[in-house]
């Protein structure tokens, strides 16, 4: 039995969205947890069959749109990597609002659309720049954001006790300026800076738990975001390792809602000050923190973040029943991991 999927491809500041547009089987009810966990559980395949080669590669992101459960929410949104499904994804959520009114899901209305849409870690309200009929830029607000670790040191093999603070902006993040690794953010080549970056999720993960107050799904560290030594009211680079080693094209936006929650702990930044942030594609986000809200932990806050999409294609994947490689295999490291990346199976 041939398999079929339509799609759209955006970007944003250069991080890939690719958006099943058909094909994808239904999720049921329940929660958008509940939906993440069928996908992951019963249709992965048609996730590796999107994200990796030959349709996809190592840097590819997607967008599985699916029923909300959320009754504020127009859409409810799984995002999908290369190593899994994510709890949050800034840069797809900017993509998301665009797709959202040129596909006639919410009435469009100048100067600005609002509504909302439904992710995992919970309810995004987004405000819609249109200018002549057409989106020319997203905001969002993002779900309560936190510190949880300051100044932890941490062992990492290969490069001593490093120094890093742990944020939440939607998923976990450790982050701190690449200098603590003493690598220069912008002389450094950045396969030096993945290492690093690498190896203090890697170390995080092995030796801390953490958990999310109001979901064990949300209780994981996503990455790892290098920064430059930028003061906190200039404009900052950073770089974004997350998942398996997979690198963020765009600032990041949960990341910076992170770092923005991180700030505004420690009295670094205040409410209503816009920073603008850069990724390794030198595109950029805006980042703002609203103020305090009502969230899970202490010091939590709601932080607006901006940026733009664009469309860069459209059509169907065929997916044959007796192709090996249909549901898409990971680029080996080694010949030795050849047979075991191929043996995926099917839908």
């Amino acid at each position: 039995m041939t398999t079929r999927l339509g799609y759209i491809d955006m970007h944003t500041a250069g991080e890939p969205v690719r958006i099943v547009t058909s094909g994808y089987p239904d999720l049921g009810g329940g929660s958008i947890l509940d939906k993440r966990r069928r996908a992951k559980d019963h249709h992965d395949a048609l996730r590796r069959a999107m994200n990796f080669e030959p349709r996809g590669h190592a840097g590819m992101y997607g967008v599985i749109p699916v029923k909300p459960s959320h009754p504020e929410a127009v859409l409810g949104v799984l995002f999908t990597h290369h190593e899994g499904y994510s709890t949050m994804c800034g840069h797809a959520t900017i993509a998301i609002g665009r797709y959202v009114i040129d596909q006639g899901l919410v009435e469009k209305i100048e100067p600005v659309t609002r509504f909302a849409i439904e992710a995992p870690c919970g309810l995004l309200r987004l405000a819609c720049t249109i200018e002549q009929g057409s989106v020319t830029h997203v905001q969002f607000e993002s779900v309560p954001a936190f510190p949880v670790a300051f100044d932890r040191v941490v062992d990492v093999p290969g490069y001593g006790s490093i120094t890093t603070d742990i944020s939440y902006g939607g998923a976990f993040y450790c982050l701190l300026p690449s200098s603590r690794f003493g690598l220069d953010f912008f002389e450094t080549p950045v396969e030096r800076l993945l290492d690093a970056a690498a190896a203090l999720t890697d170390q995080v993960r092995a030796t801390m738990t953490l958990s999310h107050p109001e979901a064990a799904d949300l209780g994981f560290l996503y990455g790892t975001i290098l920064t430059d030594d930028a003061a906190p009211q200039d404009e900052s680079y950073n770089l974004c390792i997350f998942a398996e080693r997979q690198i963020d094209r765009c600032p990041t936006g949960s990341g910076v809602t992170a770092r923005m929650a991180l700030d505004a702990a420690k009295g670094l930044i205040k409410p209503g000050v816009t920073r603008v942030f850069r990724g390794i594609s030198g595109e950029a986000f805006t980042g703002c923190v609203v103020g305090p809200t009502a969230g899970p932990m202490p010091q939590s806050v709601t932080v607006e973040i901006g940026g733009q999409s664009f469309y860069a294609g459209q059509g169907e994947f065929i997916i044959e029943a007796d192709d090996p490689l249909g549901y898409g295999f990971p680029l080996a490291a080694r010949f030795a991991d050849i047979r075991a990346a191929r043996s995926f199976g099917t839908a």
